[in-house]
């Protein structure tokens, strides 16, 4: 099934297996096209379980030439360990950027003594190869990254930002197994920016699972603004926004 909310194109798919192989091949001839005419693209990637079943299709696509894709990843806790499995470095790294031969691979290091000069690093870096495509979530709050609500900001000046994360998304990360209890889950994270996500000409969105219901409701009826920051995508020209049966069931 496919419809519109504004500029937003909504495709809902049987279940998280057949909504990842989708949004997969569609992004693989997106990919494809987009290397048809430039040398080289830049790709930013979102980490968590909801992305696993789209991130497993998209590394066994034979046509996608990876080797011509810098790969960037859209937040990172700060002060994990740095072999912590909860790291969203890591989690793509064992996902697909440890299986498939990119031109770069481009980590947020979350475990730096000096946060400012590793914005910058960063920030420099998306300047020199602004993002042609974006693979995200939404998140149970409605944040995009890890922009959260009442801190997002759609005019934000800032390319990658220090976040406080509020209850709802650090017990978002309880419910998705990847920590045991809520006191494990870190306060502090780098976030890039809405404008950065935004700014690049194509967004794959795969938002599966029960528990996003509530939030994809918000997304497609609520006012656009910053208290649902993931509202934005509403306005962007070449979004998609990939559902299951069940992160459906309350349209």
């Amino acid at each position: 099934m496919k419809t519109t909310y504004e500029n937003l194109n909504v495709i809902i798919l049987a279940d998280r297996q057949a909504l990842g192989a989708k949004a997969a091949a569609d992004a693989a001839v997106t990919i494809n096209k987009l290397l048809s005419e430039k040398e080289h693209i830049n790709i930013i990637f979102a980490a968590a379980p909801s992305q696993s079943a789209f991130l497993e299709s998209l590394k066994n696509d034979d046509s996608v030439e990876w080797e011509r894709i810098n790969a960037f990843h859209m937040d990172e806790y700060l002060g994990l360990p740095a072999d912590a499995p909860q790291s969203f470095g890591n989690f793509l790294k064992e996902a697909i950027f440890g299986h498939a031969n990119f031109r770069s691979i481009n980590y947020i290091n979350g475990n730096t003594t000096d946060i400012n000069t590793e914005r910058e690093r960063y920030a420099r870096l998306l300047n020199q190869n602004p993002p042609d495509i974006v693979f995200m979530g939404i998140g149970e709050n409605t944040h995009l990254a890890f922009n959260e609500p009442f801190q997002a900001d759609f005019t934000d000046p800032e390319i990658i930002k220090i976040v406080t994360l509020d209850s709802v998304c650090r017990q978002q990360q309880v419910n998705d197994g990847c920590f045991n209890q809520l006191g494990d889950v870190p306060v502090k994270a780098l976030t890039l920016t809405i404008p950065i996500l935004v700014a690049a000409k194509h967004i794959f969105c795969m938002v599966p699972g029960v528990n996003k219901a509530g939030a994809v409701r918000k997304t497609l009826n609520k006012p656009v603004s910053v208290e649902f920051p993931s509202t934005i995508l509403r306005k962007h020209h070449n979004a998609i926004l990939y559902l299951d049966t069940q992160s459906a069931s309350l349209l």
